[in-house]
């Protein structure tokens, strides 16, 4: 029963490896109007959603960013390529990070390099950190098989097999929380002391 579970969560993990994502040369050279933004991303992240009814993006969100000044607005109603970039970005921190937090992050980088004309352009950011983060996906995955085979150490003077896997899985459950919360905690101290003008919590 152990190993049997072990295995099924070694496969989970190491799906994450298939998991969609929206290669750079994939993002349209040419500007899109909301619509066709929203069913792009769809199409692209669809496996990103935990239920099937779930949106990716929607006009909403999009008007949203615009209003809250974490998307420069439209040319003509019509996204270029550059709004695209931002929005994958935006989409990925959305899930843990707050507007605001957000909105610390982007606002550099969209207020020196949208548009830019010479030098590095958004697009070059995301081709580099595109490129990153395939490099970085395997260790994650290592990480993630070495976190489960440590909490299947835990709780080993329990006897019944039930109460085991349950106790084993909500640890393996706490670690990778906790590292989620460490990394969380370390992208708001960078906000708060390098990125963003506020005043320092202390």
């Amino acid at each position: 029963m152990a190993n049997k579970y072990t295995s099924e969560m070694i496969h989970l993990i190491r799906n994450i490896q298939n998991i969609d994502y929206i290669p750079p040369e994939a993002i349209p050279e040419i500007d899109l109007y909301m619509d066709q933004i929203t069913t792009f991303m769809d199409e692209y992240l669809n496996s990103s959603k935990r239920f099937a009814d779930d949106k990716i993006l929607t006009k909403t969100m999009i008007n949203n960013y615009t209003k809250n000044d974490l998307l420069p607005p439209p040319d003509k109603k019509k996204y270029s390529k550059e709004h695209m970039v931002l929005l994958i970005f935006i989409y990925y921190f959305k899930n843990f990070l707050s507007i605001s937090d957000i909105k610390g992050i982007i606002n550099p980088i969209s207020k020196k390099f949208f548009q830019q004309e010479n030098g590095i352009s958004l697009d070059d950011i995301y081709r580099e950190v595109f490129e990153a983060q395939l490099d970085n996906i395997d260790s994650q995955v290592r990480d993630m098989i070495r976190k489960l085979n440590k909490s299947n150490e835990t709780f080993s003077e329990i006897e019944d097999e039930e109460e085991r896997k349950i106790l084993t899985n909500f640890t393996f459950i706490c670690m990778l929380s906790f590292d989620i919360w460490v990394k969380k905690t370390m992208i708001e101290n960078i906000i708060d002391h390098k990125m963003d003008a506020r005043p320092s919590k202390k």
